[in-house]
């Protein structure tokens, strides 16, 4: 059964899911939105690890979010905090370049949306 605060598990973790198997499967297309079109070896490694299995692993722990009342609050809290973290990062990195592009400032909004949504399904 569904419940209402179960949606922004949901939500999150198909999102986490796709970044994490696109990550996999076209390294380059992330790196592409940030003016990077071309990766190295190592490149592609970084970018698998980083958002691939990362997005994976969330999405997997978001599931047994889903399953585990015993572990739910903690895993909300935890993506929640991942997100608000990757926000502020971004952040600073506007105040000490002065400038936010857009690809940037879309997912600045993003994670503290997904932020405050997944907070919600506690």
């Amino acid at each position: 059964m569904v419940f209402t605060n179960d949606y922004p598990i949901w939500i999150l973790l198909i999102g986490f899911a796709v970044m994490g198997v696109g990550s996999f499967l076209r390294p380059a297309m992330v790196t592409a939105q940030f003016d990077i079109p071309t990766l190295s070896t190592a490149g592609r490694n970084e970018v698998r690890a980083v958002y691939g299995g990362f997005g994976i692993l969330m999405a997997c722990s978001l599931l047994v979010a889903l399953f585990n009342p015993a572990l739910r609050s903690g895993i909300c809290f935890t993506v929640s905090a991942a997100l608000g973290g990757m926000a502020i990062g971004r952040v600073a990195s506007w105040i000490a370049d002065k400038k936010i592009d857009k690809w940037p400032r879309f997912y600045l909004i993003l994670e503290i949306v997904c932020a405050t949504l997944i907070a919600t399904a506690v």
